[in-house]
């Protein structure tokens, strides 16, 4: 239904339309005159609900800075898991990943070869040399927050060492794209730019997402990119960055039996490091990191 001016605003804050989102609404159309894909309202958060994910954001981080004063050689992945799910439960959060589409660990650990959603397993002991990622997604009072980190294990190898410098790196180049009424295939360019320069590959078939409200939503973040294309980034979004670079070839594959981890196809090692961020007024907010 269209919205009198008078009325309050979609956004909640209490203010009438006219004096709260006309304006911006005009613009999207604007925008959408000229056929680029934009937000629908579904996506730009609300005020209260930015509220609500910045603090599940707070806890994630948290307990990222928390795996990073523990982990070790000699650990098992599910040990890793027993400190999130306890760590989590302890704050007052719900591990998203627990029993999402029958994921049955409250995070994923993702050892050299695999790419992303690895399954804590008591028998994978982290060794000298290792690299993992380590990814939490917490849920506290309804509102998600997700975002990893890759962890060196040890006297790591100088090519595993850049792989995972690299990949940070092309993070931290994306950060300086998200800016409101830019577009989130300027994201997709400079990661795979960067990337490409150093001789490794980024997956293009799993990507970054929006998160908030959900586990994953609305827009999909294509680490591959070309500038200038792609939806238009407003205020009031929040998706996630998240590259998987490989070392090797960008084919990977599912394992069979568990249905859920990925791995590089050739056994080359991969990196991957997660930003969840919001589109503000005159850049980004990083939520959790």
């Amino acid at each position: 239904m269209k919205i009198g001016r008078n009325d309050p605003c979609w956004c909640g804050s209490g203010k009438k339309y006219k004096s709260c989102h006309a304006a911006f609404d005009d613009k999207l159309a604007a925008y959408q005159l000229k056929h680029i894909p934009v937000p629908n309202h579904k996506l730009i958060k609300t005020p209260e609900q930015l509220e609500g994910i910045r603090k599940a954001g707070k806890l994630n981080t948290a307990i990222l800075d928390m795996v990073a004063e523990n982990i070790k050689a000699g650990m098992s992945t599910d040990d890793i898991n027993t400190l999130v799910h306890n760590y989590t439960v302890e704050h007052g959060g719900i591990p998203a990943p627990l029993g999402y589409q029958g994921f049955p660990k409250s995070v994923c650990t993702s050892v050299n070869d695999a790419i992303c959603h690895g399954i804590p397993d008591p028998n994978q002991i982290l060794q000298d040399g290792d690299i993992i990622n380590v990814d939490v997604t917490t849920i506290l009072d309804g509102y998600y927050a997700d975002a990893s980190r890759m962890f060196l294990i040890g006297n790591v190898c100088d090519e595993a060492r850049k792989l995972v410098e690299v990949t940070k790196e092309s993070v931290d180049l994306a950060l300086k794209e998200v800016k409101p009424w830019g577009r989130l295939g300027d994201i997709g360019a400079v990661i795979s730019e960067y990337v490409h320069q150093h001789g490794y590959t980024v997956l293009r078939d799993i990507g970054g997402h929006g998160v908030g409200n959900d586990f994953h939503e609305d827009p999909y973040v294509c680490h591959i990119g070309k500038r200038g294309t792609g939806m238009l980034l407003v205020p009031g979004m929040v998706f996630t960055i998240e590259p998987m670079v490989n070392e090797g070839k960008e084919d990977f594959f599912v394992d069979e039996e568990n249905e859920w981890t990925v791995y590089t196809e050739d056994g080359s090692l991969s990196a991957q490091w997660e930003y969840t961020v919001a589109v503000t007024e005159d850049g980004v907010e990083i939520i959790t990191h």
